[in-house]
């Protein structure tokens, strides 16, 4: 009787190790996070930050060695061309001697030079903006027969308003070339000898609105010395450093998106420019990095974009590649398999399949597919080194 009864709690013991190890080893299921692969626009970017900058911007000098007056105009005041803009009480200038005078008189030419190049530049944006006109013109007449499409009459618009603000610069250009001659040739005008204490006007050569104050106070400035600075700012533009290796894939043309400039939209902007120098910028962690001026120029009319001013912090977001129909999965279900890229599949029997998947462009979010995904296909998002082929899983509940 007591063997019997040893045996039998020998059996309960080894029963309930039985059950322990089987639930031990019993498969678990294991919650997950669920995405979809979708058909839909795929927009690839290079995002960085901007200025903006005033197009054409012009530093107004003292004329004559004296002491300036106190300037009255506060930024932002609006100036007209030939105003007073400042006051200079000024001093008997010495007599030119022959090096002076030799070095006034090649001032002179090379104004007069500056003029010519000027008037030159201004002819050549007429002639641009008649050929984006004609174009525009053309694209419109297109478009009314349905054989064009209506981006490219925006392309054409905004040429338009590129080569108009293109004059626009070039016509400040001239005046303030001529303003410059006029100087040179004053250096060079026999002086009275009356000519201490007498005070002389500061104009403005174009209109514009005064940008900064760069002498407030009353002092003695020499010829030359910048007194106050002024521009147009409904002529902004906007200037972003890329990285070198992001500018190469950037092309003159190319939509722009304007975020984070303090509005409620976003504005939209064209490349303008890639200037063809680089140059060396230290990031915030102290790397050496090689960076490339881009520029760029609104699309929205300045009613959209009059609350920004000179140098104000945007961020632009400058398409390179885009599609309207892209076969995309998460980026966040995707992880390497040796050399290839591979998702984990949900699938009917829930069950994790992992999969490998070729791949096309890749923006933060999104990846293009080009095989081993069909659309609707459920993926894993951020799947867990645990996570393995043909585990058993459940869809976590959205939050």
């Amino acid at each position: 009787m007591l063997r019997l009864l040893i045996n039998r709690r020998v059996l309960l013991v080894i029963a309930g190790v039985g059950a322990l190890v089987a639930v031990a080893l019993w498969p678990t299921t294991m919650s997950v996070d669920v995405g979809a692969v979708s058909r839909g626009p795929l927009v690839v970017t290079v995002d960085e930050e901007g200025v903006t900058r005033v197009r054409s911007r012009f530093v107004i000098s003292a004329p004559v060695a004296g002491r300036i007056l106190r300037i009255e105009l506060e930024p932002g005041d609006p100036v007209r061309r030939g105003s007073v803009v400042a006051r200079v009480r000024a001093e008997a200038p010495p007599l030119l001697d022959a090096r002076a005078r030799a070095e006034a008189e090649a001032a002179a030419d090379s104004a007069r030079a500056a003029v010519g190049r000027a008037r030159a530049d201004e002819q050549r944006a007429r002639t641009t903006l008649a050929q984006a006109e004609r174009e525009l013109t053309r694209a419109r007449d297109l478009a009314r027969n349905e054989l064009a499409t209506g981006q490219m009459v925006d392309t054409r618009e905004a040429e338009a308003r590129a080569a108009q603000e293109a004059v626009n610069a070039a016509v400040f250009a001239v005046r303030a070339a001529a303003s410059e001659l006029q100087r040179a040739e004053a250096r060079l005008a026999p002086t009275s000898p009356d000519l201490e204490g007498r005070v002389v006007p500061v104009t403005a050569p174009v209109d514009g609105v005064v940008l900064k104050r760069l002498r407030e106070s009353e002092s003695v400035v020499p010829a030359g010395d910048p007194l106050i600075e002024i521009g147009d700012p409904r002529q902004l533009e906007i200037v972003s450093d890329l990285l070198s290796t992001d500018a190469v894939r950037v092309t003159p043309g190319a939509r722009v998106m304007i975020e984070q400039w303090g509005g409620d939209r976003a504005l939209d902007a064209r490349v303008r420019r890639i200037e063809p120098a680089g140059f060396t910028k230290i990031s915030a962690l102290g790397v050496e990095e090689q960076r490339v001026n881009v520029v760029l120029d609104f699309v929205n009319p300045v009613e959209a974009w009059a609350a920004l001013g000179d140098a104000y912090r945007v961020e632009v977001r400058i398409v390179t590649w885009e599609t309207p129909g892209a076969l995309k999965v998460p980026t966040s279900a995707l992880f390497r398999e040796g050399e290839a890229w591979a998702v984990y599949v949900f699938g009917a029997d829930d069950r994790a399949h992992r999969t490998i998947v070729e791949l096309g462009r890749q923006t933060g979010q999104e990846a293009e597919v080009i095989s081993g995904l069909t659309e609707g296909a459920r993926v894993i998002l951020h799947p867990a080194d645990t996570l393995s082929d043909g585990a058993r899983i459940e869809a976590r509940p959205a939050t």
